[in-house]
């Protein structure tokens, strides 16, 4: 039996008018609202034949970046992150190899022998993920990582700091953002396995500031055909005093200077011949942690000259290599006044996508975001990109032939 019109509208009216019902709608129609605000196309910061290689062969860069519409902000997209990103079931080879100073770096590789697309172990490409400040191998950021590349056929070593990634401490060295040694170390091994495996270098955070660095430093015998960062801090003074605000030490700061309070108790025994290790952990900020510790350990006069060492916004000239560098701009632990804007204009091998939202190491999207977001859908690109189509990238990039090693 059917209801007549004006029956329909009652029972939609009845049903409609619930409490239940509207805050439901409401909450609905907040959320879409909110979602079509936050809805930009990031922007790309680049040269005029970068952008057209970037746009060809990474349409992501093109594509409305839609942030998951309950993480208003980008501590909450931090935050979520941190707590509900899923974490891929990946295997690892592990190797220890050492150094000239008497130390060891651990690395962990996943070889992707059955790769159907580079069957050939001596050319298969090879990415090399440097983690963050506190991170190594296990990050949730690093598995994504690892299933975007292997999934194309490449392979992926992962370079865990010292001290990170599980091993005994050797000596009283552990890393900062300025010091490439262990980098170079670790590049050089990689390229002596695989001579004629290109090798393209992923950063993220603490580990994108190292690797701009490393690629300003060699120059064009970096051993690498690209680089790509995800949020790292351009100035670490402007980065730490954005830190240093009251609720971003409460949430972020204060976790993550416990953290390196945490692996210098860990090697207590070797790092207290050259530190006064009580006075270190007894640091409440990140800064105050570098001025106890890191600046020490690797001679610096202070922090301050420690920073603008470690500082990559300058030294983008020197690079030679293509470079895509990804950050959001309401990154709390890299503000947005510190982007190298004009910098990057000025440069034919740089490029910085830039987003409204997205927040650090984050960039979710979707109602539930566990899985793959838009951070790991440009680096899966770029990386396939730089691999498959290095000769339109070098050309996009004023590149000779003999800068790509």
């Amino acid at each position: 039996m059917f209801l007549s019109h004006s029956e329909l509208w009652r029972t939609y009216w009845e049903y409609v008018s619930r409490p239940y019902t509207v805050l439901i709608c409401s909450f609905t129609a907040a959320l879409c609202y909110m979602w079509g605000r936050t809805s930009q196309t990031p922007a790309l910061i680049s040269s005029k034949a970068f952008s057209a290689f970037l746009h060809k062969y990474c349409p992501v860069v093109t594509e409305p970046f839609n942030p998951t519409p309950w993480c208003w902000g980008g501590r909450i997209q931090t935050l979520v992150c941190a707590v509900l990103k899923s974490k891929l079931p990946v295997t690892y080879r592990n190797e220890l190899i050492r150094t000239v100073d008497g130390g060891q770096i651990s690395l962990d590789w996943v070889d992707n022998r059955d790769s159907a697309t580079y069957p050939e172990s001596s050319i298969r490409p090879t990415v090399l993920i440097l983690p963050g400040l506190t991170g190594n191998s296990k990050q949730h950021y690093v598995l994504h990582a690892i299933s975007q590349a292997t999934r194309r056929g490449y392979r992926v070593v992962v370079f865990n700091n010292r001290g990170l990634g599980g091993e005994e401490l050797l000596t009283p060295v552990t890393y900062c953002a300025a010091n490439t040694s262990d980098l170079e170390r670790v590049v050089r091994h990689v390229k002596e396995l695989y001579p004629h495996a290109p090798v393209l270098g992923a950063g993220v955070s603490l580990g994108g500031m190292l690797l701009l660095n490393y690629l300003a430093r060699k120059r064009t015998e970096s051993g690498m055909v690209a680089g790509f960062t995800i949020s790292a801090p351009w100035n670490a003074l402007k980065s730490a005093a954005s830190m240093e605000e009251p609720l971003n030490w409460l949430l972020f700061n204060k976790y993550l200077t416990s953290g390196l309070c945490r692996a210098v108790t860990k090697h207590r025994k070797v790092l207290e011949k050259v530190v006064d290790i009580d006075h270190v952990l007894k640091a409440k900020t990140i800064r105050e942690f570098d001025e106890r510790f890191t600046s020490l350990l690797f001679g610096y006069k202070s922090c301050t000259d420690y920073y603008h060492d470690a500082s990559p916004d300058s030294k983008l000239p020197n690079t030679a290599v293509p470079i895509l560098c990804l950050n959001a701009a309401d990154d709390p632990f890299s503000p947005q006044s510190a982007f190298p804007l004009t910098t990057i204009q000025s440069l034919p091998n740089v490029a910085l996508l830039l987003t409204a939202h997205g927040g650090h190491i984050a960039f979710l999207q979707g109602l539930f975001p566990r899985g793959e977001s838009y951070m790991e859908r440009l680096f899966g690109q770029f990386a396939q990109a730089a691999f498959e189509h290095p000769k339109d990238l070098k050309k996009a990039c004023g590149m000779k032939e003999e800068q790509s090693s």
